[in-house]
C-alpha cells in the first residue's frame, strides 16, 4: 500500500508518515517513510510518503499513484493533492466540512473528513498559532484503514507521544465518511484485533519496475508545483497617482504625461480631451495642484506637469469637426461662457446634443478673457481653445446679461439648462470712502485692462488682497504706468492663496508686499483718494481654512497712495435667479420640485480656480445627461487617500534629474508690455522625469529580481507570472520602483 501526505511545514506531516509506518511495522509489515522537502520556511507545502508491503520494500521513488492521500491542510486540497490517486482509494482531509461535499468534487474515491485542527487545539498539541495535527489525523486514518487502534496507541507509547493518544482516539471516533463507515465493534480495533488485509493494501495496481541506478536516463517530474507553497501572490495593478488624485479638473495627469514621455503627443492630447477642452489655458493659469502632490518633489523636485499640459495644448494638432445632427439630439442651454460653462458645453456637444451658450460679454471666455491678463494667458491661446468648443457645433449668443424672466424662458425652451455665471458680487464696497475717485474693484480694473489697451495708471497703487486677482492687478498696474505698487495682505506670505509662481514673478517685477495689514477705510481730499487707513494685524489660531485667523488690533496706520484696487474676493449673486427658483447644492428647484436646471462653477462651489471650474463643468454635463437618460460621460470618482504615497516609491531605482528650467522674459523688460512672460518648456523632455506612480512601465525590475525566474515578458500586455511555480515571496512587489504591483491572498 502506498500513502501520500500533503501538509505544510510545522504541521508534522513527515512525522505522521513515520508514525503510520511504525504502526504497520509492529504488525510485521515491511515499511518505508520519508519526506520531500528542503530548507523551506514554516508554512510551505511539504509532501511525505509511506509504503507498506508483505515483501521487502525496494522502491525508492516518490509515490505517484497512491492508494491513500492524507491532506493535513485543506488549503492544499486540489488537483496536485489527488493526482494519481487510485480508483476507490482513500482521500482523508483535515476539514470541518462534511465528507459528502468533498466527495462531490472527487468522484470515484472514498472520502473521509475530520476536524483534526480543532481536536489537536483542544488537546493542546502545538501552539495556538501553529497547531500540530499529525498524531490526530493518524487516529482518523487508523479508523479508515481498519488499522487496530491498539497498535497505533502502542506506537505512540514507543515514540514518546503518549500525550497525543487522546486526540488520536477522538479523531478515530469522530472521523466521517461519505458512504458507509468501516465496521468496527470496539474502540481498540476489529473483533479479532488483526489487520483487514483488503482495507490496508487497497486495490491492486501495476507499479513501474524499479530500475537499477545506472539504467536511469531521465528524471521523472515530481509534479510538485511550488506555487502551492504560497499563502499570497503578486499581481500587477493600476494604482492612483497622486498628481491625478489632486487634479480638480479630473484629468488623468499621469496618463497624459506618460504619453508625452513615450513620444506620443496626439495620444496625450486625446487623454486630456476626455476631461478638458483647455489644456493650453489650464497649463498656464492653474495653481498646479498636481505638482503639489507629486512624489518626486521629495527627491529632486516635482515634475512640471502644468508646463507639460501647456506643451500639449500648444503643440497638438487634433482637429474636431462639428457633431452630426441626429434627430434625437436634445437641446441644452448653458448660461455663462466662462471656464465652467464652456466645459459643460464641450462635453454636452461631444455627446451629440445641441448646445447654445448665452454670454453677457461681447466675447466668450468669462474670467479667462476679462479677469486674467494677457501676459499670463495670451488671447490667441484662449481663442484657439474656445474655437475648438464651437467647432463641435455649439452656438453662442453674446452681449446680453440675462436675469429673471429671460432665464425662465430659456429654461422652458430647452430640455436641460446649465447655469455657470461665476461670482458677481464684489467685496469691499461698504468701506468708508469706497466711493472716492481712485478706489476701484480689482475685477473692474482687470476688465478695463483686458478689454482696453489704453488704460493708464500712475503714482502709488495699493492692491488690497492676497489672491491671484490681487497679483494680476498689481502686475497689470505696473504695466499701465504705476510708479510704485504695494500689495497689502492681512496675513503673511505663507498664507497667501495666490499661485506661488505668480507671487515670485510679481516681486521680481518690483511689486512690494506689506503683510499683517487690514483695510479699515479710505481717506480722501476733495473727493480724491489720498490713502488707505489700515490696522495692524496679529495672527491667532487657525480658522476653517487651516490658515491662522487674523486679529485686527487698534494700531492704525495710513498708507498714502494715489490709487487703491480692491481684490478682497467675490461671492455668488443668486438674485439673478427667477422668482420661485431655489438653489440646492448644484441643482435648481422650481416651486418645490427638482428641475432639469443645474448650476456649476464658482456660482455653485466658490472654489475660485479655473481647474475647479473645468471639473465642475464636466460634472454638470454628466448630471444633465443623467437626468435626460442619455449616455453618460466617463466620470471617475477618485479617492485621494488611495493614491501612491512617497513611501511607496523606490527612489533608489531612479537617477537624480532636476526639473527643466522655464525661460522667462527679464523683469525689467516684461513690465513694459502685456505679452506672455513665461515661455514654457523648451522641449517635452520634462515628461521623462515622471515616475509613473502606481503604473507599470515595463521596466523589467520585477523580472530581474524574481528569484525563481517565473516572471516573463508578455509583449505589449506587460508581464506574465507563472503562478504554478511562484512561491509568493513578494520580492517583485517590494522592488517595484513605482508601486505598480501588490500582494493579495493566494
Amino acid at each position: 500500500m502506498e500513502i501520500r501526505l500533503h501538509g505544510r511545514g510545522g504541521q508534522g506531516g513527515v512525522t505522521c508518515a513515520k508514525i503510520l509506518a511504525a504502526a504497520y511495522a509492529r504488525t510485521g509489515k515491511s515499511v518505508q517513510a520519508f519526506g520531500d522537502y528542503a530548507g523551506e520556511r514554516s508554512g510551505a507545502p511539504v509532501r511525505a510518503y509511506v509504503r507498506i508491503s508483505d515483501e521487502i520494500v525496494t522502491n525508492r521513488n516518490k509515490v505517484y499513484e497512491p492508494d491513500s492521500v492524507l491532506v493535513l491542510d485543506e488549503s492544499l486540497l486540489g488537483p496536485d493533492a489527488v493526482a494519481g490517486l487510485a480508483a476507490g482509494g482513500l482521500l482523508l482531509v483535515n476539514s470541518g466540512d462534511a465528507p459528502e461535499a468533498l466527495a462531490a468534487r472527487y468522484p470515484g474515491v472514498r472520502v473521509a473528513s475530520v476536524d483534526a485542527t480543532t481536536i489537536a487545539r483542544r488537546h493542546g498539541i502545538g501552539t495556538r498559532s501553529v497547531v500540530i495535527v499529525n498524531t490526530t489525523l493518524a487516529g482518523a486514518f487508523a479508523r479508515a484503514a481498519e488499522l487496530p487502534l491498539a497498535e497505533l496507541e502502542a506506537t505512540y507509547d514507543s515514540l514518546g507521544l503518549a500525550g497525543d493518544k487522546d486526540a488520536a482516539i477522538e479523531a478515530w471516533q469522530t472521523v466521517r465518511f461519505a458512504g458507509v463507515a468501516p465496521a468496527v465493534d470496539e474502540i481498540d480495533g476489529n473483533d479479532d484485533g488483526e489487520i483487514n488485509e483488503a482495507a490496508t493494501t487497497g486495490p491492486a495496481h501495476a507499479t513501474a519496475a524499479v530500475l537499477d541506478l545506472l539504467d536511469h536516463r531521465e528524471g521523472k517530474t515530481t509534479g510538485l508545483k511550488t506555487g502551492t507553497w504560497r499563502s499570497q501572490m503578486p499581481r500587477y495593478v493600476k494604482k492612483l497617482a497622486p498628481c491625478t488624485a489632486r487634479c480638480p479638473a479630473g484629468n488623468d495627469v499621469e496618463a497624459f504625461v506618460q504619453a508625452v514621455a513615450r513620444g506620443s503627443l496626439e495620444a496625450a492630447a486625446e487623454v486630456l480631451a476626455e476631461t478638458s477642452p483647455f489644456a493650453g489655458v489650464c497649463g498656464r493659469v492653474c495653481p498646479g495642484f498636481c505638482m503639489q502632490g507629486c512624489n518626486r518633489a521629495a527627491f529632486d523636485g516635482a515634475v512640471n506637469t502644468r508646463a507639460i499640459e501647456r506643451w500639449i495644448g500648444d503643440h497638438s494638432t487634433i482637429a474636431r469637426d462639428a457633431s452630426p445632427m441626429p434627430g434625437n439630439r436634445r437641446r441644452v442651454a448653458v448660461i455663462g461662457a466662462g471656464p465652467a460653462g464652456l466645459t459643460a458645453a464641450y462635453h454636452l456637444a461631444r455627446a451629440d446634443h445641441r448646445v447654445t451658450l448665452f454670454e453677457g460679454e461681447a466675447e466668450l471666455g468669462g474670467v479667462l478673457r476679462t479677469g486674467i491678463p494677457a501676459f499670463r494667458l495670451p488671447r490667441d491661446v484662449l481663442d484657439k481653445e474656445i474655437g475648438a468648443v464651437l467647432a463641435l457645433g455649439v452656438t453662442a449668443r453674446t452681449g446680453v446679461f440675462l436675469r429673471g424672466a429671460e432665464i425662465t424662458a430659456i429654461a422652458d425652451e430647452h430640455d436641460a439648462t446649465v447655469i455657470a455665471t461665476g461670482l458677481q458680487k464684489l467685496r469691499g464696497s461698504d468701506f468708508d470712502g469706497a466711493g472716492l475717485d481712485g478706489v476701484e474693484q480689482g475685477i473692474t480694473f482687470l476688465h478695463r485692462v483686458n478689454l482696453d489697451s489704453d488704460v493708464r495708471t500712475g503714482g502709488h497703487v495699493v492692491v488690497l488682497g492676497g489672491g491671484n486677482t490681487a497679483m494680476d492687478c498689481a502686475r497689470s498696474a505696473l504695466r499701465c504706468g504705476a510708479e510704485k505698487v504695494t500689495v497689502a495682505y492681512r496675513r503673511t506670505r505663507g498664507e497667501m492663496p495666490a499661485i506661488a509662481d505668480e507671487i515670485d514673478e510679481a516681486v521680481e517685477e518690483g511689486v512690494e508686499l506689506a503683510f499683517l495689514r487690514a483695510p479699515l477705510a479710505f481717506e480722501g481730499e476733495g473727493g480724491r483718494l489720498v490713502g488707505v487707513k489700515m490696522a495692524e494685524v496679529e495672527l491667532g489660531p487657525a480658522d476653517d481654512s487651516g490658515r491662522r485667523r487674523p486679529i485686527v488690533t487698534d494700531r492704525i496706520v495710513l498708507l498714502a497712495c494715489d490709487h487703491a484696487i480692491l481684490a478682497l474676493g467675490q461671492s455668488a449673486d443668486t438674485s439673478l435667479l427667477p422668482s420661485g427658483w431655489e438653489l440646492k447644492g448644484d441643482r435648481i428647484w422650481r416651486d418645490g420640485e427638482a428641475s432639469n436646471i443645474f448650476v456649476c462653477g464658482d456660482v455653485a462651489t466658490n472654489e475660485g480656480t479655473v481647474a475647479h471650474a473645468i471639473g465642475d463643468g464636466r460634472r454638470a454635463a454628466w448630471r444633465a445627461l443623467d437626468q435626460l437618460a442619455e449616455a453618460h460621460l466617463k466620470l471617475e470618482e477618485r479617492d485621494a487617500d488611495t493614491a501612491v504615497t512617497v513611501e511607496q516609491v523606490r527612489f533608489d531605482h531612479f537617477a537624480t534629474r532636476p526639473p527643466t528650467i522655464l525661460f522667462h522674459e527679464p523683469p525689467a523688460e516684461r513690465i513694459n508690455h502685456f505679452l506672455e512672460v513665461n515661455h514654457g518648456l523648451p522641449t517635452a523632455d520634462e515628461a521623462g522625469r515622471c515616475l509613473a506612480c502606481g503604473d507599470c512601465t515595463q521596466c523589467d525590475t520585477c523580472l530581474v529580481f524574481c528569484p525563481e525566474g517565473v516572471v516573463f515578458r508578455a509583449g505589449d500586455d506587460g508581464y506574465r507570472i507563472d503562478y504554478d511555480f511562484c512561491k509568493g515571496c513578494g520580492i517583485c512587489v517590494a522592488e517595484c520602483p513605482r508601486s505598480g504591483m501588490e500582494m493579495v491572498p493566494a
